[in-house]
């Protein structure tokens, strides 16, 4: 039986098991990998932070996450099918592991910040800053 999203344990399984998938995937693996060369052990905890700070409002998380964005964007351009699958790997991810009103939460959330990031990339000078909505169902 799935329970849901409760802790920092929990964030920590479900970004781990992310980005697990997204590194084996064939369209966002050599992006994550090859361009961006992402120091795995090293983002895991710095995702988790983000992850608790948009589901358990824990302030944890203090950067910019749309920079790194805007930075991998000079590399490779990001385009809608890089964030749809990101987004499709993410919620089978959550569906995986948990169900109840903070997982829903992590969907709902990611879908809102890959369609904010998404938007900026396209349009966008590169200042504008994320904003992290924390608001509970």
């Amino acid at each position: 039986m799935r329970t849901d999203i409760t802790d920092r344990a929990d964030i920590t399984g479900v970004v781990t098991d992310f980005y697990t998938r997204v590194y084996a995937d064939d369209l966002l693996g050599p992006i994550f990998i090859d361009i961006a060369k992402m120091d795995l052990p090293a983002h895991l905890p710095i995702m988790s932070d983000f992850w608790e700070t948009v589901l358990l409002r824990t302030g944890s998380y203090r950067r910019n996450a749309l920079q790194s964005h805007f930075d991998l964007n000079q590399l490779v351009r990001l385009e809608q099918h890089h964030f749809d699958r990101w987004l499709t790997l993410w919620r089978a991810t959550v569906d995986d592991r948990h169900a109840g009103p903070l997982a829903e939460l992590a969907k709902t959330q990611a879908s809102r910040i890959a369609g904010s990031i998404g938007r900026r990339l396209a349009g966008s000078t590169g200042s504008e800053h994320v904003t992290i909505s924390t608001v509970r169902p």
